[in-house]
């Protein structure tokens, strides 16, 4: 039953691993298949819209590239290193050890659950060599190859509570259950950083946007160039391809082992 069981766990693996290969093979397909354009460029494509009568309704996939540029209101601040950025992320995950009795027995681990997290939605804007720029929606994506500025463990001393930002959280559940630290981590974008943008701009708020599809289609904000992020696709198709092979034909070969047993 066991073998049964693993068999058909690997099974399902291949088969998530199936669809994230065919999304890397989309990925790279449609950067291939993509334009980069100039915000110069989408300008003069946006004026021709309006000219044609649909102002506000100019729609245009495309792949920009610049300079990360800061929100009209300035700069943000990241919560935990306090770095000025455009964009940052952090995470705070709390370790503790789970004290459980079975048969008789005191059984410990050590678990992790999550304190806090938060994402800025701040949109900030791409800037080109001759100072003109286009707005960044974040909104619906991960950015890709940001720099991570913190992560650090903290091991706890007190009672239970946590001080996170000033503000005092809750005694974790008590009973057999103890806090051991709190993990740290950061990740931002800071103003100036070469960025690479795959998305559909518009002008709904009047500026030119890009953000992501409001129909199907990918939306890729990076720090790396197109030309890595290509590459980075085809490895990772490659990789997923062994992957998916491997585990259906493991999965397979244990499940029949598991029946015929």
């Amino acid at each position: 039953m066991a073998l049964i069981i693993i068999g058909i766990l690997a099974m399902g693996a291949a088969v998530a691993g199936f669809f994230l290969m065919r999304r890397a093979r989309s990925e790279l397909h449609t950067m291939i298949g993509t334009e980069t354009l100039t915000i110069p460029e989408l300008e003069d494509l946006r004026r021709t819209s309006d000219e044609l009568g649909a102002k506000g309704g100019f729609r245009k996939f495309t792949e920009v590239v610049g300079a990360a540029h800061p929100h009209p209101d300035g700069p943000l601040t990241s919560e935990i290193s306090k770095t000025e950025c455009v964009w940052y992320r952090y995470r705070i995950d709390r370790q503790y050890e789970h004290v459980e009795y079975r048969d008789g027995k005191r059984h410990r681990s050590r678990r992790t659950e999550k304190v806090a997290e938060h994402t800025s939605a701040t949109g900030y804007a791409l800037i080109d060599e001759q100072g003109l720029t286009i707005g960044v929606d974040p909104t619906g994506t991960k950015p890709d190859g940001v720099e991570q500025t913190v992560n650090r463990f903290e091991p706890h001393q007190g009672d239970g509570r946590a001080n996170v930002f000033g503000i005092e959280l809750p005694s974790f559940f008590g009973g057999n259950d103890s806090t051991i630290g709190f993990d740290y981590k950061e990740w931002l974008i800071r103003p100036g950083r070469r960025m690479y943008i795959l998305g559909e701009v518009h002008d709904k708020i009047g500026p030119l946007v890009i953000a992501r599809p409001e129909q199907k289609g990918h939306y890729i904000i990076s720090t790396r160039t197109e030309d890595e992020l290509r590459k980075d696709r085809v490895l990772r198709h490659k990789l997923l391809a062994i992957g998916v092979i491997v585990a259906f034909a493991a999965g397979l070969a244990l499940t029949i082992v598991g029946i015929v047993r």
